[in-house]
């Protein structure tokens, strides 16, 4: 029976355990699949180059695959590339002969095309950060207490003796400005600022960082969020933001589905704001859905409750019903939250 096969809780285990916990899995293996959720984030991206440089350095094979493309908004971050999206023919066998690393998800329903993929590896072990799931299917690091996964996997490179070059140092970067809103979210912490210090002594710009992540968006983005911002609508006494982009708004605004980044956060500007909820319409026909939260409203929680998952206060889910029906559903959700102690 392969390990990934046995349901188990995944554990959160201390720093100085992490190095060894993947040293023993890439010492089971010799060749190696790298994946993330779908899309892909500066996160994920950047964790996977930094495991990339870690396994590089032990001398291990690997490929990394992808269910999609790079979004077009994070495509500076790797120039070498050696990212590949997923094709069931040509890589369907080389799974079979792989262990398996899923960077920041634990949780195959996120994998877009390669959810029930991921089940032919020989293992999976994960390295995440996000809320784990009651009962997870596979077994590895996973650390909420970290702001974000490159964060972790810079503390491993660092433990394991990996040498970063300066576009995975520059990627890494990204992806902690990412995730921990240029070191403003509560998860922010001196691990954080030690792995920032550290890939900034590799070179990296963080003026170059902010310019990549907001200074680089097209006439067509601005023309979406203005769209998106014409819909916004409050509720539960102004303490919930809404924001509802359809079909028809990308269309008109020449944007696609993947030039929302960020859109969630603008209604978090307000004090009196502490939910913000986005949906929006996609060509497939779901709804995909956007959650922050501000202080102690736990996001996580109600996108658990709606299938979906991620952090405390940055979460999500994907709804078959149309936008009304999960507005309805949603908004009746948050507000079991919002009245709770």
């Amino acid at each position: 029976m392969r390990l990934h096969e046995i349901p188990a809780e995944t554990e959160a285990i201390q720093p100085g355990d992490m190095a060894d916990k993947l040293a023993e899995f890439m010492g089971r293996h010799d060749f190696f699949v790298l994946s993330t959720h779908d899309p892909a984030d500066a996160d994920g991206l950047g964790a996977q180059m930094v495991t990339a440089c870690i396994l590089r350095g032990k001398g291990k094979k690997f490929r990394i695959i992808n269910a999609s493309a790079i979004p077009k908004h994070f495509r500076y971050m790797e120039q070498q590339g050696i990212i590949e999206q997923w094709d069931k023919e040509q890589h369907g066998e080389l799974l079979e002969q792989a262990g398996l690393i899923l960077l920041d998800t634990a949780d195959e329903r996120t994998m877009g095309q390669m959810k029930d993929a991921v089940y032919l590896a020989k293992e999976v072990f994960v390295i995440d950060h996000h809320e784990p799931k009651r009962h997870a299917a596979f077994s590895g690091i996973a650390d909420p207490s970290s702001a974000s996964t490159c964060e972790l996997t810079v503390e491993l490179a660092k433990s394991l003796g990996a040498v970063l070059d300066p576009q995975t140092a520059f990627a890494a970067y990204i992806g902690i400005a990412y995730d921990t809103g240029f070191f403003a979210y509560s998860k922010t912490g001196p691990r954080t600022f030690r792995s920032a210090l550290a890939l900034f002594g590799l070179g990296v710009k963080p003026n170059e960082v902010y310019q990549q992540l907001h200074e680089n968006a097209s006439i067509a983005v601005l023309l979406l969020q203005k769209r998106a911002l014409a819909s916004l609508t409050l509720h539960h006494g102004n303490r919930v933001a809404v924001q509802v982009l359809r079909l028809e708004d990308y269309a008109e605004a020449g944007a696609s589905q993947e030039d929302t980044d960020g859109f969630v956060n603008f209604p978090m500007k307000a004090k009196e704001v502490v939910v913000s909820l986005m949906l929006k319409e996609s060509p497939e026909g779901r709804i995909r859905c956007s959650l922050r939260s501000k202080g102690n409203i736990n996001v996580a929680k109600i996108a658990q409750e709606l299938n979906g998952g991620g952090h405390a206060n940055a979460s999500g889910f994907k709804s078959d019903l149309d936008i009304d029906q999960t507005l309805a559903i949603a908004l009746a959700k948050i507000g079991e939250h919002l009245d709770r102690p």
